[in-house]
């Protein structure tokens, strides 16, 4: 109940920021982002500036995805996002008077306002594919109350337009947010142009390879858990480590990927030296894509775009039974994933040693989820924003 007030009370708020910024006229070509991640919101930055310069940009940063656009300040207004008075009030100017609103998450305020006719949004959602339920199939979603139901469905309304990789991508959509095919951009998501750049994965790799060489003297492991809300203080790795160095230390490197909030929270590198690297919080996770030779993960969306490379995965879903009922899957486990399942290191070790993998599964697995990934995903999505700028200027003029 004290949630609900707290919920209820900021977004009050928040649409009396956005009521009153909303007699403001729209500011043309003005492109607002609402960034959790900011890989995506990045790489279709860019393209945005290449072929329009003067576009007036602005970020609104989630904490974990300041330091990602801290670099781009030059071109664009960088402005933290978080829920204090003088945050909300600037959001609101900055959201009200955008013509073109990108967001790459759920959030909350958009429950509540109601965008000028001539303004879109955008989401530009952080994953490819979906292996666990979202939006209204999530499991736990039925816990929440009536008037969180209710909330939930107004920020889905507030997508007019929903970029997506695949049709089988798209379908979820359909599904989780309650959309109709008119709401899909089938431009393919912006951040999977990297895996057709070669210069640029090129100069990537060798960046990794000359801030630690053991990467590229061995063959690289990546092990890429999904978050998991119970383990955010005491982040503990389902690994038989000791089994792991002793069996593939001599070939092999483990880079271990957690969720960002837990970096700093794993303390293996002292004890298992030249074999286990902490890779949390160091380069984009994508960028480590380039030098994995095989990945290991278990509910995360990373597989999708790891497919593009065509390289073998193996499934880890340990609490598979009780991740199923706490939180869902778009259905059963082995119908979702391009590899071998195991459920404890030894069979871990065991496929690995035995390279037991059937790469067809993966290179089906990366016709259906990238379907429209081909390398300017980027530019189809801002040449959408510029013609879609263009007609409502022109249409403008006329009347």
């Amino acid at each position: 109940m004290v949630k609900e007030i707290a919920i209820w009370l900021y977004l009050f708020y928040f649409k009396l920021q956005f009521d009153f910024f909303k007699l403001f006229p729209l500011r043309k070509n003005k492109v607002t982002f609402v960034v959790s991640f900011g890989d995506n919101s990045v790489f279709l930055y860019e393209e945005l500036k290449k072929m329009q310069p003067d576009s007036p940009i602005v970020f609104l940063a989630k904490k974990n995805a300041l330091p990602k656009l801290n670099p781009y300040k030059s071109g664009a207004k960088v402005i933290p996002f978080d829920n204090s008075i003088i945050s909300i009030a600037r959001s609101a100017y900055h959201l009200a008077t955008a013509r073109i609103v990108l967001v790459d998450n759920y959030f909350g305020f958009l429950s509540t306002i109601k965008f000028k006719n001539e303004a879109e949004c955008i989401q530009l959602w952080h994953a490819a594919g979906a292996i666990k339920t979202f939006g209204l199939k999530d499991e736990s979603i039925t816990y929440r109350s009536r008037r969180a139901h209710k909330r939930f469905l107004n920020v889905y309304k507030n997508f007019h337009k929903v970029v997506v990789g695949s049709d089988t991508m798209a379908s979820i959509f359909k599904e989780a947010f309650q959309l109709s095919s008119s709401n899909f951009l089938r431009t393919g998501v912006p951040r999977t142009d990297l895996f057709f750049d070669e210069k640029q994965m090129h100069d990537i790799k060798e960046k990794l390879y000359q801030e630690n060489i053991t990467l590229k003297e061995k063959k690289v492991i990546l092990y890429a858990p999904t978050y998991r809300d119970h383990l955010l203080n005491q982040f503990e790795l389902p690994l038989d480590l000791d089994l792991m160095y002793r069996e593939l230390g001599d070939d092999y490197v483990l880079l271990v990927r957690s969720h960002p909030v837990l970096a700093h929270k794993i303390d293996v590198e002292s004890r298992y030296p030249g074999f286990v690297y902490d890779y949390s919080s160091r380069w984009d996770v994508n960028e480590i894509l380039l030098i994995t030779d095989i990945l290991i993960s278990d509910y995360s969306s990373i597989p999708y775009e790891f497919s593009l490379l065509n390289r073998p995965m193996v499934f880890y879903p340990y609490d598979l039974e009780e991740y199923c009922k706490t939180r869902g899957l778009w259905d059963d486990y082995e119908n979702l994933v391009p590899g071998p399942i195991v459920f404890d290191s030894y069979e871990l070790v065991k496929v690995i040693k035995e390279k037991g993998y059937d790469m067809n599964n993966v290179q089906q697995f990366s016709a259906m989820w990238n379907q429209y990934h081909v390398g300017h995903s980027s530019r189809l999505l801002a040449e959408y924003i510029l013609d879609a700028e263009r007609e409502r200027n022109v249409n403008a003029s006329g009347s």
